[in-house]
């Protein structure tokens, strides 16, 4: 743990913690981190702490996260194996209470083989999850009794969702989150599913927002994130859960899959996407994409992975609608029916927080079917609700003129234009040099405040204050004019 945990524990600032390190001379030695940033074991801080009646009582809460953080493997190793320990808690309740009635010796002996026989059930080979053996479970065994205890308190998935939750607070820069708003937002947009796939899924945001979903599909680069994705989807339903480890674009874990929704936040302006060995690839349907516009490819990856009328929702930035270099892409597009709706969204909606991004709703066309002839523009940018800020959209205005507009242009192909807001644009109007999808140049400009109805009210006012005015101004005095007759 480090100093700022030590403060945490014992209720002091780090600068009471720099002091006891220098006054006292029995305070424990670090164990590892740098000069600058040392770490210490949570035992040895607690006894000192206790011995100096200086440790206030310390929440279960807190003491199983400061065993995640000082974990001897890290604390990414440390949430993997208490996750495990959790399904196990959670699918296997009987088995557990077995294990933690024994000494952590003999517990980390048994656990690989009951983690095995629970992992295999809910996860298909080939597995994110690595298996776990004896040596790699034995430092871990007072967290995976505290994760235990902490479970008990609330429930497995709850207890997970803390511990990854305070991980992923404290790393702010190493993971790019999508915030709940958001995926709510674009599994509403895909509908009901019950097969879901997120090649990009990151910490699984979008696949917990699929709650009818029965089969979960996931991939990503990050070998470790991938594994604490799965454990946290099979914690949070009961769903099939199928996460692999790998670059989606270079090695597709789901090559034949063809899944109802394809929910996808990902890596933007990414210029290493594998542009060169990619050339020839058939996933390729609407034209090659230019090294600067990888987002171009997911979406095409997104939509050779969707069943026929299948519905995918990509993040995407806002360059991503009107770049030249991917013109001709979105034009096919276009033409071929797939590209059904682009939503700006306001600022703060996903990372990076300062720009308004854009949702993209696309359908793979049924072979044969005719083309969709009008396309969606949707932007809820412009004008923050009040209450709202950069940072916190205002989410049920957001998600209510969303859903407004898409629901009915779904179910018949076209809306009626709302002014600002809305508006089903002809396909025709957008192919030209520039094909730009930004839905601010597609908007008619909003109504005035009131519009003709308040016009008409303020002439009727102004109509009874001037009949008024008319009915309380007394008349002119009666006045006599003399003639004089001009002098000779």
């Amino acid at each position: 743990m480090t100093a700022a945990g030590i403060a945490r524990l014992a209720g002091v600032g780090r600068a009471a913690v720099s002091n006891w390190r220098r006054r006292h001379a029995d305070f424990p030695a670090p164990v590892g981190g740098t000069e600058t940033s040392p770490s210490f074991a949570l035992a040895d801080v607690e006894r000192w702490l206790r011995a100096q009646g200086k440790l206030a009582e310390v929440p279960l809460r807190e003491r199983v996260w400061q065993e995640v953080a000082g974990h001897p493997a890290g604390a990414v190793t440390a949430l993997v194996h208490a996750g495990c320990a959790l399904l196990l808690v959670r699918e296997r309740h009987a088995d557990w209470l077995e294990l933690a009635a024994v000494s952590d010796d003999r517990m980390a002996a048994l656990l690989p083989a009951r983690l095995a026989d629970v992992l295999d059930r809910r996860f298909a080979e080939p597995r994110a999850v690595p298996p776990l053996c004896t040596g790699e479970l034995r430092p871990s065994v007072a967290l995976l009794r505290g994760a235990a205890g902490l479970a008990a308190s609330t429930s497995a998935r709850q207890a997970f969702e803390f511990l990854l939750g305070r991980h992923l607070d404290a790393n702010p820069r190493q993971y790019t989150l999508t915030p709940p708003g958001t995926a709510a937002l674009m599994a509403e947009l895909a509908g009901p599913a019950a097969t879901v796939l997120d090649p990009a899924c990151g910490t699984g945001a979008l696949l917990r927002a699929a709650q009818r979903a029965t089969t979960l599909h996931g991939q990503d680069a990050d070998r470790d994130l991938a594994a604490l994705t799965a454990l946290r989807l099979a914690l949070h339903s009961g769903a099939d859960v199928r996460v692999q480890a790998g670059d989606a674009l270079r090695a597709d874990a789901h090559p034949v899959l063809a899944a109802d929704a394809v929910l996808c936040h990902p890596p933007f302006n990414e210029r290493n996407w594998g542009h060169e060995e990619l050339a020839y690839d058939p996933r390729w349907e609407y034209g090659f994409p230019a090294r600067t516009e990888s987002e171009l490819a997911w979406v095409q990856h997104a939509l050779a992975r969707l069943r026929p009328g299948g519905t995918a929702v990509l993040l995407m930035p806002p360059a991503a609608a009107s770049r030249r270099s991917g013109r001709r892409i979105r034009a096919d597009l276009l033409r071929r029916g797939a590209l059904r709706a682009v939503v700006a969204l306001p600022a703060g909606a996903a990372p990076p927080y300062g720009v308004p991004l854009h949702l993209w709703v696309l359908r793979r066309p049924d072979a044969g079917g005719p083309a969709a002839p009008e396309l969606l523009v949707v932007d809820t940018a412009p004008e923050p609700a009040a209450g709202a800020g950069r940072d916190r959209p205002d989410w049920e205005a957001v998600r209510t003129a969303v859903l407004e507009a898409w629901l009915p242009f779904d179910k018949h192909g076209t809306a009626p234009a709302v002014p600002g807001t809305s508006r089903s644009v002809p396909v025709i109007e957008l192919l030209d040099d520039d094909v730009d999808l930004a839905p601010a140049r597609h908007l008619p400009p909003p109504a005035t405040v009131g519009g003709a109805a308040e016009l008409n009210s303020v002439r009727d006012r102004l109509t009874a204050v001037l009949r008024r005015t008319g009915d309380l101004t007394p008349p002119p005095p009666a006045t006599c004019l003399l003639y004089t007759s001009p002098s000779p």
